[in-house]
């Protein structure tokens, strides 16, 4: 009883705090926004206690019967709507006015002053009024919830491995987990996955339980007109998930996918990749927890500008200390790095947490992607990297105090689609990238085309991949056309420049000329295509319709596998030998996957014991390489050497990249069972939840009877 009455009267300073931050904050921002008058204090004071009072009793209300107008203006309306009741405050208090801009402005400002001040007295908003209001409200609406069926909730940290998740816990970054392995309710598993060490292939194996035929984060298709896919392709992600589900995904009964890259066959989705395309698929009512609250999206907006300040600071650090590897970060990735890091995060937790609230959904999957997208360009273990993974563990305290007022009970389980391995770029240690190594052993005559841009959560890549997408249009479409134009231009020129008495009157046309750009080649009609995904190389040769072989790679092109080879960078490479089956081939040796031996050193010794199987897999693959390229990797520093310019990367084999994790709950008993490949964690975690529903429904049949 003591320690209740302490907790009101804390409860009681920490709201008069706020009230007195904001009456300061409306009269400061009276004088500095335009459209907004307040004549006095003690009308501020009054004013924020009216606004405080509507925002209580109405905004639950507005925000529930306006849902799909906030939703679909993309948390705009909800600025206005905040301006409609500052507004509406204004009709009842006389000395304050709105209009214009400060219908939009006032309520960032507010927003931020709750933040900060939030942030200082370590409110919660997850215990705050509007989520007993929300939660009050669902129970009355949501009917017909099966209370005693176990639900899942799949939380995914993107790019997080076992090895940095236990260094995150034992440093205090992640005291949620931690917790939950001091109270014996979980236990972290290790998992290994495929050759392919990237979202597109893990989620496609997690999510749908196949991911055959997806060699990396890109690939050609050879059949299809040599055409370049891409995981996060606008109009591939789609085509892919069609080729790998079967409808049985991991969520196809009542599941829910938040921020995935695929669906698992839910088709309650937001931000869900595979179906961005389809905007009906958009909506769906577990938005109303993130808009229950009215200054959540403002305060989404102030979070998300302070992270674009932490990444100036962190270059900034990173500067200073001379940490190195590092690499340099463009003006984009500041808004790229704060939409994955803040506003992803929190639209995933509100309405996974209204998921849970509504109590409809049997399974949902939801994917943290800030940590790989800051570990991709400050490193595995920095500082900003690591404050992302405290970010993304208050997130499951949130859920954690949610499930205690849910109308069934929810299992919440960890876990990550791979891990990240650091290292200086190929570029940084060698000088070169993938694509000039080729090209440098190649004839001089070969057209190349190269994308060796980064392989970052798919998130980012819908930032940049229709800028990049739209290039690549513009110069295929413009490329024939200024080729044509410069030949003809050239032959005019010929003809002009041979008259001697021009060449004599016009001494300079002697001079060299400055050398054009090379002109635009689209992976269609390339005669060779170099991809990178992180430390994993492919390479195509298009004017062969299938697969080269390994005696047709040597005839056709003598100096590319022992100029690739002997290049200190790299690991291995993976060919088709007409005589031997596949084959690796190293610097010093050579193994013989078909029948499991080896010549010299096993180029292979460094890279796991499921090394092998892993190649052998991926050598099944109907759009495999003519050439598969793995970086080396030190097993003594764990560093790798990544294609991409990225200092933490993924996608091919070596070190952490390829060791995710499987943060269960210890009634799993699976402690014991080997999980290698992302198809293996699907068909875990669908027996882990068919166990449980089918011994629910076992349970009813005997107490109906």
């Amino acid at each position: 009883m003591e320690n209740h009455g302490k907790e009101y009267l804390l409860w009681i300073g920490r709201t008069l705090t706020l009230w007195a931050s904001e009456v300061v904050g409306l009269m400061i921002m009276a004088s500095i926004v335009p459209g907004l008058t307040v004549e006095s204090w003690e009308t501020a004071i009054v004013a924020v206690a009216v606004i405080g009072l509507l925002n209580a009793f109405l905004w639950p209300f507005l925000s529930y019967y306006t849902l799909s107008f906030l939703v679909f203006t993309f948390g705009v309306g909800a600025l206005l709507l905040n301006g409609f009741i500052i507004w509406i405050a204004s009709q009842f208090v006389p000395g304050i006015s709105i209009s214009g801009w400060a219908f939009i402005l006032v309520p960032i400002g507010i927003a931020a002053i709750n933040t900060v001040v939030s942030a200082i007295l370590t409110i919660d908003d997850e215990a705050s009024y509007y989520r007993a209001v929300l939660g009050r409200d669902l129970k009355h609406r949501v009917k017909d919830v099966d209370t005693g069926k176990q639900g899942f909730i799949f939380l995914e940290i993107d790019g997080l491995a076992e090895s940095t998740l236990k260094k995150a816990i034992s440093r205090g970054y992640m005291p949620t987990l931690k917790s939950w392995l001091e109270k014996g309710s979980h236990r972290i598993k290790g998992w290994e996955t495929d050759l392919s060490s990237q979202t597109g292939a893990s989620q496609a194996g997690i999510l749908h339980g196949n991911n055959q035929d997806l060699p990396a984060f890109r690939w050609v298709e050879k059949e299809n007109n040599n055409k370049l896919r891409v995981s996060t392709g606008l109009f591939d992600a789609p085509l892919i998930e069609k080729r790998v589900s079967n409808g049985k995904g991991l969520l196809s009964v009542n599941g829910a996918s938040r921020s995935n890259l695929f669906s698992g066959d839910a088709t309650n989705t937001i931000f869900t990749y595979s179906k961005l395309s389809n905007l009906k698929m958009f909506y769906t009512r577990a938005w109303y927890f993130f808009y229950s609250n009215p200054y959540n999206f403002a305060r989404t907006l102030v979070l998300l500008v302070g992270d674009m300040f932490m990444e100036i600071g962190s270059r900034i650090r990173q500067s200073i200390k001379n940490i190195k590897p590092r690499m340099n970060r463009s003006l984009l990735y500041l808004p790229v790095r704060a939409t994955a890091n803040v506003f992803l995060r929190e639209i995933t937790t509100y309405t996974i947490a209204g998921d849970m609230m509504a109590g409809k959904v049997d399974a949902a999957y939801a994917t943290y992607v800030g940590y790989d997208e800051i570990a991709h360009h400050s490193g595995v273990e920095d500082f900003d990297a690591f404050y992302a993974l405290r970010k993304i563990d208050k997130q499951f305290k949130r859920l954690e105090n949610v499930r205690r007022d849910v109308p069934r009970p929810y299992n919440l389980i960890v876990l990550s689609d791979h891990g990240q391995s650091n290292g200086a770029t190929f570029k940084q240690r060698y000088g070169i990238t993938l694509e000039d190594l080729v090209r440098g052993l190649l004839p001089e005559d070969i057209t190349i085309h190269s994308a060796l841009y980064t392989n970052v959560d798919h998130f980012s890549q819908a930032v940049k991949y229709p800028i990049t997408e739209g290039k690549d249009f513009i110069n295929q479409k413009t490329a024939s056309t200024v080729e044509s134009s410069r030949e003809f231009g050239r032959s005019v020129m010929a003809s002009v420049t041979e008259n001697p008495f021009i060449r004599r009157t016009f001494k300079s046309l002697d001079k060299p000329q400055k050398m054009h750009k090379p002109r635009y080649i689209s992976p269609e009609e390339a005669q060779t295509v170099v991809l990178a995904s992180g430390n994993l190389g492919l390479i195509y040769f298009n004017e062969w319709d299938g697969r080269m072989t390994y005696e047709e790679l040597n005839e056709a092109f003598p100096n590319l596998i022992p100029g690739i080879v002997r290049h200190e960078g790299i690991g291995f490479i993976m060919v088709r030998s007409e005589e031997h089956g596949t084959i690796v081939i190293g610097s010093k040796g050579t193994y013989y996957l078909d029948d499991d031996e080896f010549e010299g050193e096993n180029p292979l010794s460094d890279f796991g014991a499921n090394a092998a199987h892993h190649l052998r897999r991926t050598d099944s693959f109907k759009y495999v390489p003519d050439i598969i390229v793995n970086s080396f990797y030190d097993p003594e520093t764990g560093e790798v050497a990544a294609f991409e310019e990225l200092i933490g990367s993924h996608g091919g084999i070596g070190g952490n990249q390829s060791q995710p994790f499987l943060m269960h709950p210890v009634e799993w008993n699976i402690d014991d069972e080997e999980i290698v490949g992302a198809e293996k964690v699907y068909h875990t975690l669908k027996t882990m939840m068919e166990k449980s529903w089918n011994l629910h429904e076992t349970l009813n049949s005997v107490n109906n009877k």
